[in-house]
């Protein structure tokens, strides 16, 4: 039996996948790589450090399994931008991660210059540094990389898709360019308008192609063999919905990673767009379907774990967070709005900074860990509030995954908060699994999305408790909570 291969590219890591035919996982390897920090709010990666992560991952998965790979899927990080050399295959810049809010400034340029409206309808996003046009703009502005023939912009995919072909392939899928904020998602090419307002030549874009379908084969003289198919790519989120069988409108998933993102199924028409949320591409399959979704995005969430860990030194070990959390019975009127790169949707503040706020002479480590868990929940189900409230859909149950769903704390805080059921993916790596089918379907590993669908299955389910008045009055002090946050470094 063949198996395909999925390679996540993440935020702080890589981890590669292989998945049998029954879409279970029989092999696995993940490598972390640096991140860089040269200014308060800039956050850097080395595309090299990552491209050396995927080397290290594929070479020991290959070692650990036996089977032939039918396919390969690409997920990775979405708005992060890489620029390199087509004819050295160098990276001219270190790559500026989505998180990196260094364009804020600029951005607020653009919106009080008038250009919020065509920037929404044409690519369905905000102006925000969040994206990718803006981190392109400041690395050509700045003179930072010189642009000429030989210049390759593209999301970590394309950069991922050029190393594995040995340099002959320059693409991405159409999930990754809905978020460049370049894209028109309603023409499904790149916008004139956009590159213009950007001043990016078209020259340097990758040419863009399905979710689902053959984007080239790998080169010789890598991990893998040469000649394999690279048949599925998604941005990390959107092949999170596909994993999680989210195939009808108004089916929906959160995924718990170093941000949450909300992504709801809204079918094959291009919305209009909505206050605070996000309209993206969902997928596109090889015939040219196109799913949109809609999207809520919270900048951080694991990333606060990351930080009571790492800045603080609250906890030793992310593991110690739901235990630590659960050993009180509440976080004590603590609230903290990890606003550590501003916030997403629905507030989308550039501004915004991390706040805690309630604490006493009798607040413990416990209750500011129990605050950071209950922050997770409370910041998604002010992006499903919105959902609800713009599109007029009432979510019927969330499916969950990412690393924090492990915490059975946090998911029935969520439940609570949303008063719908809750229900965890049996298979974790959901990101993963979705650009292994979307590749796996490309190359007829898996019939299509009915095969998909019957496939999932659940691990957990929680449901809500049936009086929402503790849950209520908690949301209504959070929402005072981050009123406290906003506008901090405006």
């Amino acid at each position: 039996m063949a198996v395909v291969v999925a390679i996540d590219a993440g935020t702080t890591g890589v981890r590669s996948i292989a998945f049998s035919e029954t879409g279970k996982p029989v092999g696995s390897s993940y490598r972390e790589f640096p991140q860089y920090f040269p200014q308060p709010g800039w956050v850097e990666h080395d595309a090299g450090e990552i491209w050396d992560a995927v080397v290290a991952t594929l070479s020991e998965l290959v070692a650990n399994i036996d089977q032939p790979i039918a396919a390969i899927g690409i997920t990775d990080q979405r708005e992060t931008v890489v620029v390199w050399d087509k004819s050295t295959g160098e990276p001219l810049h270190r790559a500026i991660v989505w998180q990196d809010r260094r364009t804020a400034e600029r951005c607020s340029e653009l919106v009080d210059a008038g250009h919020l409206d065509l920037v929404r309808n044409t690519t369905g996003l905000v102006l925000d540094p969040y994206f990718s046009g803006s981190k392109l703009e400041w690395l050509i502005r700045n003179g930072h990389i010189t642009v000429d023939a030989n210049t390759a912009f593209g999301t970590v995919d394309s950069w991922l898709v050029w190393k594995l072909t040995g340099g002959t392939t320059h693409i991405t899928d159409t999930t990754n360019a809905s978020r460049t904020l370049l894209y028109d998602i309603g023409a499904m090419q790149w916008s004139s308008e956009m590159l213009e307002m950007f001043a990016i030549p078209e020259a340097i874009m990758p040419e863009v192609l399905p979710s689902s379908g053959r984007f080239g084969t790998t080169a010789m003289n890598l991990p893998v063999p040469g000649g394999i198919p690279i048949s599925g790519i998604a941005g990390d989120q959107q092949a999170a919905l596909f994993g999680q069988a989210c195939f009808t409108p108004g089916d929906a998933k959160n995924t718990y990673g170093t941000g949450s993102f909300i992504l709801m199924n809204v079918g094959n028409d291009k919305p209009d767009p909505v206050e605070g949320l996000l309209t993206t591409v969902g997928w596109t399959l090889a015939d040219g379907t196109t799913t949109y979704a809609m999207e809520g995005a919270v900048f951080v969430t694991g990333a606060a774990i990351q930080w009571l860990r790492d800045g603080l030194g609250i906890i030793e070990q992310a593991a110690e967070i739901g235990p630590l959390a659960g050993s009180v019975d509440s976080s004590d009127d603590v609230f903290f709005v990890p606003a550590l790169t501003g916030l997403g949707s629905p507030w989308w503040d550039a501004n915004a900074r991390g706040t805690i706020v309630g604490l006493t002479r009798g607040t413990t480590r416990a209750h500011i860990a129990r605050a950071t868990v209950e922050s997770m929940a409370l910041q998604s189900r002010d992006v499903i509030d919105a959902m609800a409230t713009a599109g007029g859909v009432n979510v019927e149950s969330l499916r969950v995954d990412g690393g924090a769903s492990i915490m059975e704390l946090l998911l029935q805080i969520q439940s609570d908060q949303i008063g719908v059921p809750v229900h965890r993916s049996a298979i974790a790596e959901t990101t993963a699994l979705g650009s292994a089918y979307l590749a796996g379907i490309a190359e007829g590993v898996w019939s299509g999305t009915e095969e998909v669908s019957a496939a999932w299955q659940s691990d957990l389910s929680v449901e809500p408790a049936q009086d929402r008045t503790a849950a209520d009055a908690l949301h209504a002090r959070w929402l005072q909570a981050v009123e406290h946050s906003r506008g901090w470094a405006g």
